[in-house]
């Protein structure tokens, strides 16, 4: 049984008090939560403060991105190391606006998932198709290409501990979101190309997000398909009362 993990992106939004914030009202709503794995990935500037303000709950903090290199002269840039030492556990890699706006392939993609694993950090390894894919009927063939070249030397042990995170592109920010057959179609899709790549037993264990316009109307549905394991959230999360409503009808789905 796989547990069920919600991940909240909130891109690039809130400062430290926001965000300090944010946890302040959060956290008393998912105190009691055991059966659930929670993640917030707030901005660079506010993960130290996050991580700290989570301290004393059951609540992880991702980074929303990271460079492969563990240090050197790539201005802007945030090394693994630098992440865990600010307190991230997790973190998002090969987002499609990261793919899309800053021309991260799945070679790039690939790289930076070697060097979260090494530094300790679980990757949260987003993969999707574009709406001219999915309308020529590409949605499978691009799926399992992009798995096959983020996860690169990745394996079977790191593909069972890693998650993947469905993101049609048409659905993120737009307010569309891929029915829950459509869901459950690519991310069975996944699981069978993860078995390609690492074997059964990691497949199996690999745990399997859907993000696209995730609300608390549609996450129960959602998530009560057999092979999606919970939700990576952008805008929806960015309300303390959104968010957990979200873990809710996420853990009411795995029933």
């Amino acid at each position: 049984m796989r547990t069920p993990l919600l991940a909240a992106n909130w891109k690039m939004h809130k400062t430290v008090p926001d965000a300090v914030g944010f946890v302040t009202a959060f956290a008393p709503r998912v105190a009691a939560v055991t059966d659930a794995d929670i993640v917030l990935a707030p901005p660079f500037t506010a993960l130290a403060a996050v991580a700290d303000a989570c301290r004393n709950s059951r609540v992880a903090v991702a980074g929303q991105n990271l460079h492969w290199a563990s240090q050197g002269a790539f201005t802007g840039e945030i090394g693994a190391g630098m992440l865990v030492d600010a307190g991230a556990t997790h973190v998002i890699l090969g987002h499609s606006e990261r793919r899309q706006l800053f021309g991260e392939d799945d070679a790039v993609v690939a790289r930076k998932t070697r060097a979260a694993i090494d530094a300790g950090l679980t990757p949260i390894v987003c993969v999707g198709e574009t709406l001219d894919q999915r309308e020529a009927g590409e949605t499978l063939t691009v799926l399992g290409r992009q798995l096959e070249g983020s996860l690169a030397g990745v394996t079977p042990a790191e593909i069972a501990a890693l998650v993947v995170a469905y993101e049609p592109v048409w659905a993120i920010g737009t307010g569309r979101t891929a029915t829950p057959d459509q869901a459950q179609d690519a991310h069975a899709h996944i699981r069978r190309r993860l078995a390609e790549i690492g074997g059964d037993e990691a497949a199996d264990r690999c745990r399997l997000l859907y993000g696209g316009s995730v609300k608390p109307a549609n996450a129960e549905a959602i998530g009560g398909q057999t092979d999606v394991d919970g939700a990576l959230v952008g805008g929806a999360s960015l309300d303390p009362g959104s968010f957990a409503e979200i873990v809710d009808a996420a853990r009411r789905a795995a029933l």
